[in-house]
């Protein structure tokens, strides 16, 4: 693994873990049942910080916070759309548009993010 996948992997998996805590742990605070495993929520926001780590650096050389932001934003909607329907039974339009819109945008922050720290470490 080289040294850029890791830091900007550590750094996106600050970032998204943080903004995790923002946007449920405070703004929608309703939306957690008080049940989740801190440990487990971390290894999530550490292996899809990964994905873009490495997918940035080796696969699509991407080093600055706009084409990280675009990538993340599409790929972030697309993961949204794929986890609300493995994990609903029943169309939901708001929730379908929530799922959309925070999962693409706190996606496309993060993406953003391991971007430009790909690009610093160039």
């Amino acid at each position: 693994m080289t040294k850029k996948i890791l830091l900007s992997g550590i750094v996106g998996t600050v970032v998204y873990y943080l903004l995790g805590w923002l946007v449920y742990g405070i703004i929608l605070v309703d939306q957690s049942t008080g049940d989740e495993s801190i440990l487990f929520i971390f290894l999530g926001c550490l292996f899809y910080a990964f994905i873009f780590a490495y997918v940035f650096c080796k696969l699509a050389q991407i080093s600055n916070f706009k084409t990280g932001f675009s990538a993340g934003l599409i790929i972030g909607i697309l993961y949204a759309l794929t986890w609300y329907f493995f994990i609903n039974n029943e169309f939901n339009l708001r929730l379908l548009i929530q799922e959309i819109v925070i999962g693409g945008l706190m996606t496309a922050i993060v993406a953003g993010v391991i971007a430009v720290v790909n690009g610093k470490l160039d």
